[in-house]
């Protein structure tokens, strides 16, 4: 969703914008700068804030906790800097309703009216309540076919408040899955079909991207959940159970078979989604001859060791993390730690939104 209010400006469009990504209990900050062959970090950090600040519905319900939390990351966290105040935001895509819909072809009125007729029909919320917008991603000389996002009002009301508190300019609010898939996109082999999964800290986010987004969901589990689950089943603390988790995890190791039990009920809900999602892609497209190659893992609970081999043999399909960082350079910043990277890649994705993307 796009602040749109600036249109016929190129001097506003060509202003810089930088990314920020606010997940269950933590914020990142991310900006590049575009002028070298490849995309330079000039700032980025993270800090964490009270879970409780953002409600079960997902709306920020203390603001004042988040802005204490993001002035802290700007004063105290912040590696580089960031030298704009004008941000692309992200919100959980499990708070989001994205669709694919084929219509007839029509004209632009048309369109909107359409799309909000289809909206009515599958999300189970008042239209009114609602934040809609559309991209479309393909068209033929009968067809249209497009990819829409709604979101709660109340949502998005409660971040922009939270941008207006900072004195920040928010531009662009999108889902997790759309920033985490452009990063995918631009850095990534991705011509072929892919399933992308974004581990989050308590839930989970798949995708099957075929050219552009077909179809996402999202499942309970995330990175926090997995060390909970460790440290119940080992009976060790959280802190025990997360230095287990990042240096063991499901490969090989006296307490492998421990903790793949502790781990497979939150794991094989996961497959389970995924071998739906996968089937659903196929009948929707049969007599396409273009199969989904590959499963790409991406998030801060993506690098847990033996993650990728243990979904690799449940799917029967090459399952491998995403390394986006080969074509992003971090210029003369200490990068992330390599266990550490992976939380970045909504933040990055958010990031490399360019200014003419919103007010062309």
């Amino acid at each position: 969703m796009n602040k749109n209010t600036q249109k016929g400006s190129h001097f506003y469009r060509d202003k810089p914008l930088f990314g920020l990504d606010i997940g269950f209990s933590s914020m990142k900050v991310m900006q590049f700068d575009y002028s070298g062959k490849e995309p330079q970090v000039t700032g980025y950090g993270v800090n964490r804030f009270e879970p409780e600040a953002i409600d079960k519905d997902g709306v920020i319900v203390n603001i004042e906790a988040l802005a204490q939390s993001a002035k802290k990351l700007f004063e105290q966290s912040l590696i580089g800097e960031i030298t704009t105040r004008r941000a692309a935001m992200s919100i959980p895509a499990a708070r989001t309703f994205l669709r694919m819909i084929k219509l007839p072809k029509m004209d632009s009125k048309e369109l909107a009216e359409a799309v909000l007729t289809e909206a009515e029909q599958y999300i189970p919320m008042a239209i009114d309540d609602l934040y809609i917008d559309y991209m479309i991603t393909d068209r033929t000389a009968d067809e249209i076919e497009l990819l829409a996002v709604a979101v709660p009002k109340k949502i998005v009301d409660s971040y922009f408040l939270l941008a207006r508190t900072l004195g920040l300019e928010a531009v662009a609010m999108e889902p997790t899955i759309s920033a985490t898939t452009r990063l995918f996109v631009r850095t990534e082999l991705s011509d072929v079909p892919t399933v992308l999964v974004d581990f989050g800290s308590v839930s989970s986010d798949i995708t099957i991207y075929d050219r552009t987004l077909v179809v996402t969901g999202t499942v309970r589990g995330g990175g926090d959940n997995f060390t909970d689950q460790i440290a119940q089943k080992l009976g060790v603390s959280r802190q025990e159970a997360l230095i287990i988790k990042t240096k063991y995890g499901l490969s090989f190791s006296k307490r492998q078979n421990e903790i793949t039990q502790a781990l497979t009920p939150t794991l094989d809900q996961l497959l389970k989604e995924i071998k739906r999602m996968i089937r659903y892609y196929e009948e929707r497209y049969q007599g396409n001859d273009r199969k989904i190659r590959q499963l790409v893992t991406m998030g801060g609970g993506a690098n847990m060791p033996g993650l990728s081999d243990f979904m690799t043999n449940s799917l029967r399909m090459p399952v491998r993390m995403s390394d986006p960082w080969h074509h992003i350079s971090f210029g003369k910043l200490q990068p992330p730690s390599e266990t550490e990277k992976s939380m970045f890649i909504t933040v990055a994705g958010l990031a490399m939104i360019k200014p003419a993307e919103i007010f062309e």
